[in-house]
C-alpha cells in the first residue's frame, strides 16, 4: 500500500484514499464538499490531478507551490503532505486501515468513538462499511486535570458530576458535528461503540472512581456490555445501543483491548500506545502480557511551560545543524509554543549537544526550562521502564522483539530516531499504526461477532501491576537520563 508522510508521521493507506480522511474534520468546515476551500495542504508525490473545484479556490501561485485541497486529493502512490494551519487542533483519527469485516448490528448509521485522556476521536459509518465522517476534539475533562489520577482526585472532591457532564457534552457535540458533516440527523445513529481507558469509561457512565484511588484497585466496572445512549448522556440519540469495550484491569482499559484487536501482533511483538497513559501489550506465543504506566500529559504539551497542542504556531519539529537549533512551526510564522513531537526532538537535540538538563531556547520567546526537561524525562522514563518491565516479566530482552507497533496520537507524530536517541524506545523494528484504539472500535461496530472474541482475549490478558513492582521502580530511576550518543 502507498505510504503517506504527513508532516513527520507515516501512514500506510490503500490506494484511492482521500487525503481529508486522514485529518480531523476540524480542518474541513464544509465537510469535505470543496465549498469552503479551507483544507489547504502542501502536497508532493503520486496524487490525483488538480480538480476543477481546486482550480476555483487556489491561486496560480498556490498551485505552483504544490497547494491542494485535501478533500479533493486522492492518494495514488507514495506521497508527502505538509499541513498548513487553519485547524485549531489536530486529533489523530486515522489508523492502520486494516480491512473491516461486516456483520453490523445497525441498519442506517453507526458510530465508533475513542475517549482519550486528552482528546476525543470518532467516526461515523454506513452499514456497508462506508466511512461517512470522522473527527476529533479536545476532551473537555482537561479542565479538571491533565491525567487520570488528577481527575479521580477531583471526582472525590465533589466534582464527579461536572467531569461526567463534560465528557458527555464533548462526545455528543462531536457526534453531532459528524452527523452534520454526513448530512444526517443525529437521532438516526442507531449504534455506538465507545472505547477508552477504565477510568474514562467509568466517568462517562457516572460510576464510582473510588476503586482507582488506592491499592489494591478492586471493585471497578470492567464493562464489555451495552447500554442506551441516554445512559451515557447522548441526548441526540438517546435510544441508540451503546457498546462499552471491555477492560482488563483498573489501568489496562478498553482502548488497549480495541487497539490490540486492530493490530496484527506477531509472536514476540509489542504494542505500545504512547499518550498520557502508556499502555503496552507483549505477545509471547499464546500469552499476552499487558501493563499501564502513568506517563503524564507532558508529551501532550500539558504541564510544560512552553507546551501547546499541535496547532498553528506550535513547533512540531526541531533539527540540529552546525550546533544551531532549527525549529519548524506549524503554519509558518512566529512560534508561540511547542507540541509533543517538537518536545521529543528538543530532548534529542539536548542529547546531541551533551546537555541533559537544559534550559534551551527553541525560538524567540519559546524556552524549554530545566523544569520542563525534568517533566519530559519523567514521562520518557515511565514509558521505557514499562516496556522493560513487561519484557523482564516475560523473560525476554529488547533485542528479542520482532518489533514495536506504536499507537496513539503522540506516537504517530514521533521522529522514531529521536525517540531512540533519548531512550524512549529500544532500537528494534518499529511500525506506526495510528489510532488503533479507534480502529478496533470500528471493527466492533461493523462486525458484532468480534465482541465475543475481544471479551475472551481481554479476559486472558496477564496484567502486570507496576505500582508495587521493584523492577519497574529500579528501571524508572535508571531511565531518568538522556541517552547521549557515543
Amino acid at each position: 500500500m502507498p505510504l503517506v508522510t504527513i508532516d513527520n508521521r507515516i501512514l500506510s493507506v490503500p490506494e484511492g484514499t482521500l487525503l481529508s480522511s486522514l485529518f480531523s474534520t476540524h480542518a474541513h468546515p464544509c465537510g469535505g464538499k470543496g465549498v469552503c476551500g479551507k483544507c489547504k495542504v502542501r502536497v508532493w508525490g503520486e496524487v490525483s490531478p488538480l480538480s476543477a473545484v481546486e482550480q476555483r479556490h487556489l491561486t496560480s501561485a498556490e498551485i505552483a507551490d504544490g497547494i491542494r485541497l485535501s478533500c479533493q486529493t486522492i492518494v495514488l502512490g507514495d506521497c508527502g503532505v505538509e499541513t498548513l494551519g487553519d485547524a485549531a487542533l489536530t486529533v489523530l483519527t486515522a489508523g492502520e486501515g486494516q480491512p473491516l469485516s461486516l456483520y453490523p448490528g445497525f441498519t442506517h448509521y453507526g458510530a465508533a468513538a475513542d475517549i482519550g485522556t486528552t482528546t476525543l476521536a470518532a467516526r461515523l459509518y454506513a452499514p456497508d462499511g462506508t466511512l461517512l465522517a470522522e473527527g476529533g476534539a479536545p476532551n473537555p475533562q482537561m479542565a479538571f486535570g491533565g491525567d487520570v489520577l488528577t481527575r479521580v482526585e477531583a471526582s472525590q472532591k465533589g466534582q464527579a458530576s461536572g467531569i461526567t457532564a463534560a465528557v458527555r457534552t464533548g462526545l455528543s457535540s462531536l457526534l453531532a458535528d459528524l452527523s452534520a458533516t454526513a448530512g444526517i440527523i443525529p437521532d438516526k445513529v442507531e449504534e455506538v461503540v465507545i472505547t477508552g481507558n477504565t477510568v474514562m469509561l467509568t466517568l462517562l457512565v457516572g460510576g464510582d472512581v473510588t476503586p482507582f484511588a488506592t491499592a489494591p484497585f478492586t471493585g471497578y466496572d470492567r464493562f464489555g456490555y451495552t447500554v442506551t445512549g441516554a445512559h451515557v448522556g447522548l441526548s441526540d440519540c438517546p435510544d441508540a445501543t451503546v457498546y462499552l469495550s471491555p477492560c482488563a484491569s483498573a489501568f489496562v482499559g478498553g482502548d488497549t483491548a480495541t487497539a490490540l484487536l486492530a493490530t496484527t501482533l506477531p509472536d514476540n511483538g509489542m504494542l505500545v500506545d504512547i499518550g498520557t497513559n502508556g499502555e503496552m501489550v507483549l505477545k509471547v506465543v499464546d500469552t499476552l502480557y499487558a501493563c499501564s504506566t502513568a506517563a503524564g500529559p507532558a508529551f501532550e504539551g500539558v504541564g510544560v511551560s512552553c507546551g501547546m497542542v499541535a496547532a498553528p504556531g506550535a513547533i512540531d519539529r526541531v533539527e540540529l545543524a552546525n550546533g544551531t537549533l532549527h525549529p519548524h512551526v506549524i503554519g509558518g510564522g512566529k512560534a508561540t509554543g511547542v507540541c509533543g513531537s517538537g518536545l521529543m526532538d528538543a530532548l534529542a537535540c539536548l542529547a546531541l549537544l551533551g546537555d541533559p538538563t537544559g534550559p534551551v531556547s527553541l525560538a524567540p520567546g519559546v524556552i524549554l526550562t530545566a523544569e520542563d526537561v525534568q517533566a519530559l524525562l519523567v514521562s520518557k522514563s515511565a514509558i521505557r521502564s514499562g516496556i522493560e518491565t513487561l519484557l523482564y516479566t516475560a523473560g525476554m530482552k529488547a533485542e528479542n522483539l520482532t518489533g514495536l507497533w506504536i499507537a496513539g496520537g503522540f506516537g504517530s507524530y514521533l521522529n522514531i530516531s529521536n525517540a531512540r536517541r533519548v531512550g524512549l524506545l529500544p532500537s528494534v523494528p518499529t511500525y506506526v499504526v495510528g489510532n488503533a484504539a479507534l480502529d478496533g472500535a470500528a471493527h466492533l461496530l461493523l462486525d458484532t461477532r468480534l465482541r465475543g472474541t475481544l471479551a475472551a482475549q481481554t479476559a486472558a490478558l496477564q496484567t502486570v501491576d507496576l505500582a508495587q513492582n521493584p523492577y519497574f521502580a529500579k528501571q524508572f530511576i535508571e531511565n531518568m537520563t538522556l541517552e547521549v550518543p557515543q
